[in-house]
């Protein structure tokens, strides 16, 4: 197969597949006497299953997958696919989480009744560690109203309790959504107060439809790699479904 095979199958340009070939994503195609790329099905299943992994994952993770397959490091490749999932889980949980907290707004609860339950207080170092992001961006996040952790008498250091946590985590969500800090500042705010909660509302339900669209796309991205991953033949042998059957009986 020519560049304007596989490119044309997708919608894209032959510099695009040239491209994905430079950056890892297909593996590099053999050349012909005259210097003319030429690919086969092989490279045809590693594209679709390229393309079919940028909405589930983003484009760095999806990168690194592919980059692995083609070096032939499977758990490597496997264990960035995890990521992919983790995140999309933590994400669930903080929207849930989120929601319960509107829905005591909207319905009259005091500020007690939707206060996170719990007790654990963070330093800045330690919430940016679980968020994966830097302290300098939590310091941000205060800046522009997002966060308002306590301060410790003593040594004047950021104390995150569980408000803020729940702030952050939100924060963190609605950023990787595309919203500005403007409107994650509103949003944030309305969740602490009692009124007001219908810009939240929809940002929180704009963001469930698109994590419902990328689980979805993380179904079709799955088989696409799968397929990419049987060419390959680098996965072990799969047991056989009695086998799996059995397994699970007495695992």
């Amino acid at each position: 197969m020519r560049p304007f095979d596989l490119a044309r199958e997708h919608g894209i340009s032959t510099q695009a597949v040239r491209n994905y070939e430079r950056d890892g994503c297909i593996p590099v195609a053999e050349r012909t006497a005259s210097g003319y790329r030429t690919y086969t099905e092989v490279h045809a299943a590693a594209l679709r299953a390229y393309l079919a992994l940028i909405p589930a994952h983003g484009y760095a993770l999806s990168g690194q997958i592919m980059g692995a397959l083609n070096a032939g490091e499977l758990d490597a490749a496997l264990t960035a696919v995890d990521r992919g999932h983790a995140q999309l889980l933590r994400d669930r949980v903080t929207l849930d989480a989120v929601g319960q907290a509107v829905e005591h707004l909207t319905t009259g609860a005091d500020t007690a009744a939707h206060a996170p339950a719990g007790t654990e207080t963070l330093s800045i170092g330690e919430l940016a560690r679980r968020l994966g992001v830097t302290a300098a961006t939590l310091r941000n996040w205060e800046e522009t109203g997002i966060l308002a952790p306590a301060r410790e008498p003593v040594t004047g250091h950021r104390m995150y309790g569980a408000n803020d946590i729940r702030d952050a985590e939100l924060a963190h969500l609605l950023r990787r959504g595309g919203y500005s800090l403007e409107h994650i500042s509103t949003v944030v705010q309305q969740l602490r107060t009692a009124g007001g909660t219908e810009a939240l509302s929809a940002a929180l339900d704009d963001w469930r439809r698109r994590l419902t669209t990328r689980g979805v796309s993380m179904l079709d991205a799955a088989v696409r790699l799968g397929q990419y991953v049987a060419l390959l033949g680098i996965a072990p042998p799969l047991p056989r479904p009695d086998q799996r059957f059995e397994t699970s009986q007495h695992g």
